[in-house]
């Protein structure tokens, strides 16, 4: 199995916040990230990929092709946006990482197993700050 991987990024704003919940509790859950005027990131995200390598090409996936998939798919979309407001696949749920990134799993497997058969969707790596990043394999 070969495993190759693609690195984009963004910048984007959220804010984490419970509505059922009161300000107070939100405060002391989220602290500053439930800043009522929302706060950003320059997001890093790294997409592994895995498959047998195509005996035409010698490739798992073309990883321009990859690129422009996560750039179409996911970049374009969230890019200098709001994810709580700006961003229609994240419409109604908490913007925190750990369902960004699962999230962008549902948009980006079935585009790259269409874009290249012999590949799928290993790994999505997040990075919010250089101290933070969430790490998902679709499970």
């Amino acid at each position: 199995m070969i495993y190759v991987t693609r690195k984009e990024h963004f910048n984007a704003a959220h804010r984490l916040y419970n509505p059922a919940w009161s300000d107070e509790k939100n405060r002391e859950v989220f602290g500053p990230c439930a800043n009522l005027n929302f706060h950003g990131h320059n997001f890093e995200i790294i997409v592994t990929v895995k498959g047998k390598p195509d005996p035409e090409t010698g490739f798992v996936i073309d990883l321009k092709v990859l690129g422009d998939i996560i750039k179409q798919e996911i970049v374009e979309k969230v890019d200098h946006k709001n994810l709580n407001i700006d961003v229609d696949f994240m419409q109604g749920k908490m913007a925190s990482c750990e369902i960004f990134v699962m999230e962008i799993w549902k948009i980006l497997a079935p585009a790259i197993a269409q874009a290249a058969p012999n590949a799928q969707l290993h790994y999505i790596k997040l990075i919010e700050t250089p101290k933070n990043w969430v790490e998902y394999y679709g499970e």
